[in-house]
């Protein structure tokens, strides 16, 4: 998980909230209810913060330690930090040690009260985190769905949960958008987690393809990298269409929001394969009239 670049204001909360504008799916758009909005800014907050614990990008200054109580000297450990962040987050829902730390969480507290979230989400994107702090490579696809269960469906349980549409069949197909908006980012961002030490390509298909770890490290993709790539973008789009239907299941401003998820993830599987299967120099990335033509395609049950 990585996370997208923002100026930073000094203000941990304003610091996080602002990275929304940057994410490749609209966070919580200008046509939705209020009410809605400000629940979705709550969730998102709560979820970037962790990816950025997780991540080590946190502002410099140990302003967000500091809130949750770790001491600077244990301000760089990850998983010191999530622990406190944890914490903080059973103040939330339980508030017998008093209010939530973190102003992000004193945000969150009352959309929990409102939505009647449960903890369990928010705890799966926390050990999402926490395993990237220990595993670093995944043997095989269905570990690496495993990994998205935690990583990725939570958030799209918790936008169904905040609009009232949760059903266990839209979130199952909410869970198969999830999972592939998630292999799509880990496929724009190899060299990013490589730098990280941290490779989401299952090794079983990497072996398949004859790719190596060193050729991940390359400027530009060789032929086996790029099908490579194109194979597990492939996986990623018949996820997305096992999902789509989602969309049409509900109305109104909620499916168009649900739309933009979708277009978002084909839209980028698109960019990635216009660019030769080639993420190495950097995440392809669709422009904004591509990503408006798969919002009508979507919209239109078209595929």
């Amino acid at each position: 998980m990585t996370a997208p670049v923002a100026s930073r204001t000094g203000d941990p909360e304003r610091d996080t909230l602002g990275k929304a504008a940057d994410e490749n799916f609209p966070v919580a758009p200008f046509f939705l209810p209020r009410a809605w909005r400000d629940d979705l800014m709550a969730v998102y907050g709560f979820a970037r913060l962790v990816d950025d614990i997780g991540d080590g990008d946190l502002a410099p200054g140990g302003a967000d330690a500091r809130l949750l109580g770790v001491s600077a000297t244990a301000a760089e450990d990850r998983l010191v930090l999530l622990d406190a962040f944890e914490a903080d987050l059973h103040r939330v829902f339980d508030g017998s040690d008093g209010p939530p730390r973190h102003p992000l969480l004193r945000r969150l507290q009352p959309t929990v009260r409102r939505r009647s979230l449960g903890r369990e989400p928010f705890l799966g994107l926390i050990a999402a985190n926490r395993q990237d702090q220990l595993v670093t490579r995944y043997e095989t696809y269905d570990d690496l769905l495993a990994y998205c269960e935690l990583s990725a469906n939570p958030v799209g349980r918790l936008v169904l949960a905040v609009t009232g549409a949760a059903t266990p069949e839209r979130i199952r197909r909410s869970d198969a958008i999830c999972t592939a908006l998630q292999i799509v980012e880990h496929l724009q961002d190899v060299s990013e987690d490589l730098g990280r030490d941290r490779v989401y390509l299952p090794a079983a298909d990497m072996k398949r393809f004859h790719v190596k770890e060193s050729d991940l490290a390359m400027n530009t993709a060789g032929a086996s990298v790029r099908a490579l790539v194109a194979y597990e973008a492939e996986r990623a789009r018949e996820l997305l269409n096992e999902g789509a239907p989602l969309v049409g299941s509900v109305h109104g401003r909620l499916r168009l929001l649900l739309a933009g998820f979708v277009a978002g993830g084909s839209a980028a599987i698109k960019a990635i394969a216009a660019a030769g299967y080639d993420v190495l120099p950097g995440p392809p990335k669709p422009g904004r009239l591509r990503l408006l033509r798969e919002v009508g395609v979507t919209l239109r049950g078209e595929g």
